[in-house]
Order: structure tokens, then C-alpha cells, then sequence
């Protein structure tokens, strides 16, 4: 006996295949024009820079295109200007002194508030990336005017007190984050094995906190070479890499500065996918937690 099959029931299964043979389609469309805005704004960010990078290789004292060849003059030509050596070395001192810094007292500060809990705890967590947010101008103005009442000059060790702050912001939230996914019974579990609270530290807490610990401080120490305004403000006779280039710019844009910037571009960027690499451990599920 042959099942006979209503008119209204085919149309709604018509409709159904219609909308599956539909959805694909649409949907790929969709992640078409989502993928092209994409490369829109990726192309708008990186366009420039990659004509700087380009106009690094330029033989000529003048960017122009199309190019009359390929040289790494300006690069030795850069290796030879003593005064920017004299600003690499500054800013790297800086960078340096301020990620050690930071790094003491963000993990201190973050282990005082994993272990206690205290009033304002909810609300000091909100505003611990303060410092962050401001304007460096304002920073900048703030510590310029706040500084002498401490007795500090302008001059290097207040660049690096000036960069110390907001570095500190950094590692503190970094560190933070991680201790409070950590299992809160490791230390006490170290503890009942007879490990001293020293003993803890070392053994258990820091190596769950590493990845951490690397990515905050090449997150510091990136930041911190790249710091201007700040810097402007609070600097003396002696020209940070960034306020040297800011320098030389201002008599137009050579191939040299051109070089300078290739290679700053490329050691920021070398840092950035280093942080992203310890930033993906990060969120991997912890052992035990």
C-alpha cells in the first residue's frame, strides 16, 4: 500500500532543503566580507610600515618610487652614527632597570593581594590599570611637577622611576591573573611535605608563574623602549633612542631613520609574538588546578 504524502508537508520540506542549500552560501558570504575588512584594516595598519621597510633598502637619499635598486647602505650607515649608538645604549639601560624593577615589585604586589584580602581588594584591582590608561602627556606633566618635591632632578633615574610606574601596572595584572588560577592548595600541600614558605615560592608557586613572569617583562621591556612622552618630560641633556629619531625626523624623514626604525620595528615585533607565544600557555589548562 503506497503512503500518500500531503501537499503542505512537501512544501515545508521544499522550504527546509531551500534554506539548508541556502545557509552555506550566506554564511560564506558572510566570512567573505568579514576576511576582506579584515585585510582592509591590517592593510591600513601595516601599509606604512612596510613602505618604511622598503625605503630602508633605497639607495638614494630621497624615498621615491619605484626604487633604482636595493643597499644596506644606510643600515651601515646607521651602525656608524655615535650618537644614536649613545641613545640605544640609553634606552636599553632604561628599559632594562625599569623591567627589573617592575618585575619585583609587580610580583610582590601580587602575591600580597593572592594571599590577603582586604577591604579595597575589589576596587584595587579595578584601578591597578590606572597608570596604564592616563595619557603619557599627562603622566608626563604629573611627575614633572611631582618629582622636585621628592629631590629627584630631571635626568635618567627619573626616565626610569617615570617608567617603573607604569611598568609595574603591567606585570602586577600579568602575574595577578595567573596566581589566581593556580590551585590555592599547592602551597599548602608543599607545606604539609615540609617545604618552608621559601621553599614554596621557588619550587612551586614561580615555576607555575614563569610564562608569566617572561611575557610581562618583554611586554615591559618593549613598551619602555618605545616610551615617549613620558620620557620627554622627565629627561635632561641625554636623548633616548625614540627622542633621538623624534629628532632627527624633524629634519625630514632620511633613509637612515628609515633603517632605525626597520630594525625597532622588527625587535617589537619579535617581542610581541614572544609574549603571544607565553600568552597561549597561558590559558592551557593548569595540572591539578
Amino acid at each position: 500500500m503506497q503512503t500518500r504524502i500531503s501537499p503542505a508537508i512537501d512544501s515545508e520540506t521544499a522550504a527546509d532543503d531551500v534554506r539548508l542549500t541556502a545557509r552555506p552560501s550566506s554564511v560564506n558570504l558572510l566570512n567573505g566580507l568579514i576576511g576582506a575588512a579584515a585585510l582592509g584594516v591590517m592593510t591600513f595598519l601595516y601599509f606604512p610600515m612596510g613602505m618604511v621597510v622598503l625605503y630602508s633598502f633605497n639607495p638614494d637619499t630621497v624615498n621615491s618610487f619605484p626604487m633604482r635598486g636595493f643597499s644596506l647602505k644606510w643600515y651601515g650607515i646607521m651602525t656608524q652614527n655615535e650618537s644614536l649608538q649613545q641613545a640605544l645604549k640609553i634606552s636599553l639601560l632604561v628599559a632594562v632597570c625599569g623591567t627589573v624593577v617592575a618585575l619585583v615589585i609587580g610580583v610582590t604586589g601580587a602575591l600580597a593581594m593572592q594571599q590577603y584580602d582586604f577591604r579595597l581588594k575589589r576596587f584595587f584591582e579595578r584601578v591597578m590599570l590606572l597608570p596604564i590608561t592616563l595619557p603619557g602627556i599627562l603622566t608626563g606633566v604629573a611627575m614633572l611637577s611631582f618629582f622636585p618635591l621628592l629631590g629627584i632632578p630631571i635626568s635618567l633615574t627619573a626616565v626610569t622611576i617615570g617608567h617603573t610606574t607604569f611598568l609595574i601596572c603591567i606585570v602586577l595584572t600579568q602575574v595577578y591573573a595567573r596566581l589566581k588560577r593556580l590551585d590555592p592548595f599547592l602551597e599548602e600541600a608543599a607545606a604539609d611535605l615540609g617545604a618552608t614558605p621559601v621553599q614554596a615560592f621557588f619550587r612551586v608557586v614561580l615555576p607555575n608563574i614563569r610564562t608569566a613572569l617572561i611575557g610581562a617583562a618583554l611586554l615591559s621591556f618593549t613598551l619602555s623602549l618605545d616610551e615617549i612622552p613620558v620620557t620627554f618630560f622627565l629627561i635632561a641633556r641625554d636623548n633616548t633612542l625614540p627622542i633621538e629619531i623624534y629628532t632627527m625626523m624633524r629634519r625630514g624623514i632620511t633613509p637612515e631613520v628609515n633603517a632605525i626604525s626597520t630594525v625597532i620595528f622588527a625587535l617589537s615585533l619579535l617581542a610581541l609574538l614572544l609574549t603571544v607565544r607565553y600568552g597561549e600557555r597561558e590559558t592551557r589548562p593548569i595540572a591539578g588546578a
